[in-house]
């Protein structure tokens, strides 16, 4: 049976994470800055353990850990899926505090959850490390530097790792979602016809311009992908990576 701790797993592609591994039969603990979210998904999902952690709070996430740790007696699987899209704007025009932001949550916010997770990873059998990055991480994104930079930064990261850990028998891969559907990519499209004077009819029809299949990424493939990836039939899977994002060509 699998021990998982997700990161900010209470709504969207996190709790599709949280929905796919309790339905295989694994231990799930996931945290999230929304105590009404992880009231509601431990409602839903019997034997949940969760609690509240503010990611880009190194003291939260000190005490978070640890905590799903004991809860789990030990850990194999590491979803590092905690991230904010930031605003929208260009380089020149970005706040420095909204950067502070972003870069927080979406790159040291994980370095802190993975330094402290690693001891128990190293004790499993088969220890497994999942990041979430994205498209602009391979691809850049116009008005969205901070963001783009911090995805970028996880597939550095993951790649790492990769060849730290390997010799513990630990895995690590990343995980790079085009368009998802959900209301963060539709904050995104509003945040993109303001800066372009576009409606945002518009803006989806760009966005889906740049794809070979017509539609936005569902979550539940992405939770679905994580599973693979955690699962004995990706032993040799490691230092990847891996788009889910209907054939995305070009930013």
């Amino acid at each position: 049976m699998q021990r998982v701790l997700i990161t900010a797993g209470a709504t969207g592609i996190g709790r599709e994470f949280a929905r796919a591994f309790a339905a295989t039969g694994a231990e799930v603990f996931t945290c999230d800055i929304d105590a009404a979210a992880l009231d509601a998904l431990r409602d839903e999902i019997p034997g949940l353990r969760t609690t509240v952690c503010d990611m880009a709070s190194r003291a939260q996430i000190e005490r978070m850990v640890p905590e799903a740790i004991k809860a789990l007696g030990g850990l194999d699987v590491l979803i590092n899926n905690a991230g904010i899209a930031g605003p929208t704007a260009p380089t020149d025009a970005m706040p420095p505090d909204e950067w502070d932001k972003v870069l927080a949550v979406n790159i040291t916010g994980m370095f802190d959850v993975t330094r402290l997770a690693i001891p128990a990873l190293k004790q499993s059998e088969a220890g497994c490390i999942i990041n979430m990055s994205s498209i602009a991480g391979r691809l850049g994104f116009v008005n969205r530097s901070p963001y783009a930079a911090s995805k970028w930064a996880v597939i550095g990261f993951t790649k790492t790792l990769a060849l730290e850990l390997g010799g513990n028998g630990i895995r690590a891969n990343a995980i790079l979602p085009g368009a998802v559907a959900g209301e963060r990519i539709e904050r995104v499209f509003a945040g993109r016809a303001r800066i372009a004077n576009k409606s945002l009819n518009d803006v989806r029809a760009d966005a889906m311009a740049n794809q070979s299949i017509k539609q936005m990424v569902d979550p539940a493939d992405i939770a679905q992908l994580a599973v693979f990836l955690a699962s004995p039939a990706a032993k040799a899977i490691s230092g990847q990576a891996i788009p889910i994002d209907n054939d995305r060509q070009k930013s």
